[in-house]
């Protein structure tokens, strides 16, 4: 179902009460939800599944964990120390706690790219232990059991869907969003390839500093099946062109959190980074080759990535220099010096010096690379992070919180580059346990949409990755078959994807970075096929199981307001929806379907709060 025809006038009557409105477009209505996102404003009964004959009761009660709890976990504490600090200091009153339903959607959305099922909220919401954030957030991370009866999909572990969610992550950090096919088939960089790598890389937790220094040194086949196959070498493959340029600028900005790109043609305006810091760090990558085994019309079979001698632009090949002019004119020269200064020896022969090798063991040796790597973790959890961008750090940007990111980047260290402790620290600690909603305290000069400096006093509204929108309808509406292999399950999202990210004419692969008003709801539905099956109700499908249940018409609209919002109804919604069964004369399966349609296309499904 895409649109809705009819009375305009009647609509809107009928949907005030569900704080719904129409927007009319090419002469069809569109539903959309124009309140502000909301707490629950009591507790209510949670529906069990929906072929059970009756509801069982579980109140959403109050965190049994009180914010300062720290689970034992030092870094947790220190966490909540310096934030609560920077409160403090700035004489604000943080908000209040998010409830359990609040708190356990987000961890699903941020850590598994997803909202939770109904049977995964019912079963965290039941649990009174003091410590059930804590399980909860370790069975995350590591169980690999068969959960898949109580999920209501698949069944494999939560491990398999964490692996994925990070490897969708990092591939379009390190290489951006998928092309459109045509492009894809004559791109030196095997997406398939890369993800292989960080799938098993994130299911077996390898330590950060190892993945950094895989993608870095990595040498031999990009392509699956290839002999010398080596999924890593896809970060670097696409990327060595005039003589690794684009090679030299992200591997800094990803690994070091230093923005390089222009200083490759004059100093930095805003930083201390000088020309021919550039360069020497470009020094690192001249030994490296690709080899590329084109098929018909230049699409690309495979590409292999090695080492070989440089003889330096100047032919000596002992020193191996390389040349670059600067804005006057006048010819620079260049070796290979890392960015504290350090050099390796100048020779270009591969015999007597690696130099990526040596670059890659530099980087994971700095100083730099923990902390950019905390600072994109909390951003990817709080919203933001201590820097802005997350991957500009420097004198010339302080972070918002110096010591915490000193603190939590030396302990990452010391913790063996463990990814999933770093998840954990954030995850438990008290602001990410905050509300989404301000108060009158921190809604002015905590606002960092208005370029205030994140005090993280509330947890930060934020939009869904169009990943994370596509996965959660995925498994929460049971809209599309999730079994099969990871690679089948990527190539549907992929598709999804493609249709979405055209849509949005980000061809390039960038991010859509608006996903406010309506836009994104009607661009949804215009996607088609993965909506429809949401919205159906064929006895087999979620909606289907749901109307033709013999719970309450009560319970059905509990149910549907869990596994889209992860709360029931406010007494002003379950009205609305009794108002609009009677405008249907009684047809209780046509309002159900209207109801779904537009929780799924509400502001409040699509956002993280």
């Amino acid at each position: 179902m895409t649109h809705r025809r009819g009375s305009r006038a009647n609509l809107d009557r009928t949907l005030q009460p569900l704080g719904l409105c129409t927007l009319v477009l090419g002469g069809s209505f569109f539903l959309f939800q124009a309140v502000a996102i909301q707490s629950p404003v009591s507790a209510a009964d949670a529906a069990t599944t929906p072929t059970a004959t009756s509801a069982t009761s579980a109140s959403e009660a109050k965190p049994a964990v009180p914010a300062k709890g720290t689970y034992g976990i030092p870094q947790v504490a220190y966490i909540n120390e310096f934030v609560r600090k920077g409160w403090a200091d700035a004489k604000i009153t943080p908000s209040v706690h998010a409830t359990d339903g609040e708190w356990c959607r987000r961890v699903y959305l941020d850590v598994l790219g997803r909202i939770p099922t109904v049977p995964e909220l019912n079963a965290f919401l039941s649990d009174r232990s003091a410590d059930k954030r804590l399980k909860l957030v370790n069975m995350l991370l590591t169980d690999d059991e068969k959960v898949g009866v109580m999920r209501g999909i698949k069944e494999y572990g939560y491990l398999e869907e964490y692996a994925n969610n990070w490897t969708s992550i990092w591939s379009v950090t390190l290489v951006g969003r998928p092309q459109r096919e045509e492009n894809q088939q004559r791109s030196l960089t095997s997406r398939e390839g890369l993800q292989q790598y960080l799938r098993r890389s994130f299911q077996k937790n390898k330590p950060y500093d190892s993945i950094v220094a895989d993608l870095v040194s990595a040498t031999g086949s990009n392509t699956p099946g290839e002999k010398d196959y080596n999924g890593a070498v896809n970060f670097l493959t696409g990327k060595m062109e005039e003589n690794g340029v684009q090679a030299t600028a992200k591997t800094a900005q990803i690994f070091l959190g230093l923005q390089v790109q222009c200083t490759q043609c004059h100093n930095h305006p805003f930083n201390e980074w000088k020309q021919n810091r550039f360069w020497e760090l470009n020094a690192f990558f001249r030994q490296t080759k690709t080899k590329v085994d084109r098929g018909m019309q230049r699409m690309v079979n495979n590409v292999e990535l090695g080492s070989d001698n440089f003889k330096g632009e100047g032919s000596t090949p002992n020193k191996a220099e390389l040349y670059y002019e600067l804005r006057n004119g006048v010819v620079g020269v260049a070796y290979p010096v890392f960015v504290d200064g350090t050099e390796i020896n100048k020779s270009g022969y591969v015999k007597e010096v690696d130099r990526r090798a040596e670059l890659a063991k530099l980087i994971v040796q700095s100083e730099f690379m923990p902390k950019v790597m905390v600072n994109r973790m909390w951003g990817h959890f709080l919203g933001y992070g201590f820097t802005k961008p997350i991957d500009d750090m420097g004198p010339h940007n302080p972070p918002t919180h110096p010591e915490l990111l000193e603190k939590l980047a030396l302990d990452f260290r010391k913790n063996s580059f463990n990814i999933k402790e770093l998840i954990k620290w954030i995850v438990l600690s008290e602001p990410y346990a905050l509300s989404s909603l301000a108060n009158k305290s921190n809604e002015r000069v905590d606002d960092p949409s208005l370029g205030e400096k994140p005090k993280f006093s509330r947890f930060y509204l934020r939009q869904m990755r169009a990943e994370e929108l596509y996965q959660s309808l995925v498994v929460s509406t049971q809209a599309d078959n999730v079994a099969g292999s990871a690679e089948e399950q990527e190539k549907n999202r992929a598709m999804w994807m493609g249709q979405f990210t055209i849509a949005f004419g980000t061809d390039e692969g960038d991010d859509a970075t608006t996903f406010n008003g309506t836009i994104p709801q009607i661009l949804m539905m215009f996607n088609g096929d993965l909506v429809k099956k949401a919205t159906n109700t064929q006895a087999d499908s979620f909606l289907g199981k749901i109307v033709n249940s013999k719970l309450s018409d009560r319970e059905k609209l509990n149910y549907l307001f869990m596994a889209a919002l992860a709360r029931h109804p406010t007494p002003a919604e379950a009205q609305g929806t009794q108002q609009l069964i009677a405008l249907k004369n009684g047809n209780e399966r046509g309002a159900m379907v209207d109801v779904w349609w537009a929780l799924l296309n509400s502001s409040e499904f699509i956002f993280n709060h």
